[in-house]
């Protein structure tokens, strides 16, 4: 019957599609156009993996870590000399086994706060889907980044100077993470939710000390779909008594994808605005809204065939803006993609693969994976998923929502995230549309536009693109400061022992 439904599905959207110009609409018939995506995706970040996703055999597995928790305090190689001991920076990284898999082990790494222990924990999640979330660790807020002679500078704005900071390589296969058993691939946003619940799990039970500190969730981009579920996914494990309580209090989704039927639709009107396509290519791109909305509507909540599909449709819009702007940095439209590189992230990898730094890590032989193409076609399926509708559940319990968005981001642009958030029904979805915009300042200047309304915060960050910690890091950080000590509209408490920076 499924098979029935879905011929059905593909013989419907040939009809639907049949009458558009081949001009506008641009459906690969090539079979492996995900896997060429997900390259394009990956050369365009400057990034060579060496395999596509970690998976090993049972007894390099066994060898490695065995059955038990792996994890150590290290001290990065080539890291500028602070005079503090490995024990004093409190930085950890390693391997916790998820209980509900039938192989895996995610890798992390944890950064104590360079202000106080009892600093909320916050996890960071990378999108993707299938990027490490070490990109963001040397990139955009992690404690240091990455200078050109493989040494590391610690970093002015780093998260772990508000937050005691978690960054962790999921879905299973990326980055250090592995499995030795293919079937602990994730398709879906429950198996991805739940091995990040059981990751926490394990991670409290190491670290009772940090068990009764304020959780929040933060990521970006493909991390719209993540954050949500795991959100969800804490709430029902807590209000079920299923596991130790994990005290969350907030999420916050950066240049995410979340809903995608809402979001899809204001491509079009964003790059109208910002001037990369004209009238003419407006209203001829604008055809194929219909048929997108209509795929989009039938892969619903849990749909498979009719999700890939729906996913081919509605990226023809996007594909169709950028064939008309041209070679922009769909990142951050300020600027070009040279050739096919659109960043260089590649002393990350370098980095990585030194011998000294695996040896400090305690990863063994294990590949380090920037970012997986099979990670990512294995999440085709979940990608037109709405992951708005377990939102207002959260926001009616008080869990803090914050969606930001930098101004020059086309790919998960701000105007879909604005439309996505005022159309989303909750109880206090007026009064947020009522709220006025005001402005989010910086030591005096205007970095943002914010509205808000009880526990949901809307903020459009200026001269920023996709990444806004690595754009604005100072208001980046200013904006983790405010949010989770409850004053995102007024300034921060100033945090009296931070160590300089070096």
């Amino acid at each position: 019957m499924e098979m029935k439904r879905n011929l059905v599905f593909l013989s419907l959207l040939a009809l639907l599609i049949s009458p558009l110009s081949s001009a506008t609409l641009r459906i690969p018939s090539d079979a492996k156009f995900p896997s060429t995506q997900a390259e394009k995706l990956i050369r365009e970040l400057n990034l060579f993996p060496k395999e596509s996703i970690n998976v090993v055999d049972q007894d390099h597995s066994s060898a490695l870590t065995g059955s038990k928790l792996v994890e150590k305090r290290f001290k990065f190689p080539n890291l500028a000399d602070s005079g503090e001991s490995t024990e004093d920076l409190g930085h950890h990284a390693g391997y916790y086994p998820i209980q509900h898999s039938r192989g895996a082990k995610m890798f992390y790494f944890f950064f104590e706060s360079r202000n106080s222990k009892q600093d909320p924990v916050v996890i960071w999640l990378t999108g993707g889907p299938g990027c490490s979330s070490e990109l963001a660790l040397f990139y955009e807020n992690g404690p240091f980044s990455i200078a050109h002679n493989m040494s590391l500078v610690w970093n002015e704005y780093g998260w772990d100077k508000a937050s005691n900071l978690l960054y962790v390589d999921q879905p299973i296969g990326t980055g250090f993470s592995y499995t030795s058993d293919r079937r602990d691939i994730r398709h879906n946003e429950a198996g991805v939710s739940n091995d990040l619940y059981d990751f926490m799990q394990a991670f409290f039970a190491e670290h009772p000390e940090f068990a009764n500190n304020d959780f929040y969730i933060t990521g970006e981009s493909y991390a719209g779909h993540y954050i949500p579920a795991f959100a969800s996914r804490i709430h029902r494990g807590n209000k079920a008594k299923e596991g130790a309580y994990i005290n969350l209090k907030g999420f916050a989704i950066g240049n995410g994808l979340t809903n995608p039927e809402i979001q899809y639709r204001a491509y079009t009107d964003y790059a109208l605005d910002m001037g990369l396509i004209k009238n003419s290519d407006y209203e001829s791109i604008n055809k194929v809204l219909p048929v997108c909305e209509k795929a989009i509507k039938l892969c619903g909540t849990d749909g498979t065939i009719s999700c890939v599909a729906s996913y081919f449709v509605c990226n023809s819009i996007f594909n169709s803006i950028l064939a008309r702007a041209g070679n922009i940095n769909y990142y951050d439209i300020r600027g070009q993609c040279e050739g096919s590189l659109c960043y260089d992230f590649s002393n990350m990898e370098k980095y990585l693969n030194l011998k000294s730094v695996r040896d400090a890590l305690g990863v063994g032989k294990i590949d380090f994976v920037s970012c997986s193409p099979t990670v990512y076609q294995a999440m085709l399926v979940d990608w037109m998923r709405n992951l708005e509708a377990g939102i207002p559940e959260l926001l009616e319990d008080g869990i803090k929502l914050l969606v930001y968005a930098g101004e020059y981001d086309l790919i998960c642009n701000w105007l879909g995230n604005s439309r996505w958030v005022h159309a989303m029904e909750w109880s206090g979805q007026e009064e947020f549309k009522a709220s006025p915009d005001v402005a989010f300042e910086v030591d005096g200047s205007e970095a943002g536009l914010l509205k808000s309304h009880g526990p949901l915060s809307l903020l459009k960050v200026h001269d920023a693109g996709h990444m806004v910690p690595m754009d604005q890091p100072k208001a980046a950080l200013d904006m983790l400061k405010r949010w989770t000590q409850g004053s995102l509209s007024g300034r921060a408490a100033e945090s009296q022992n931070l160590v300089s920076s070096i």
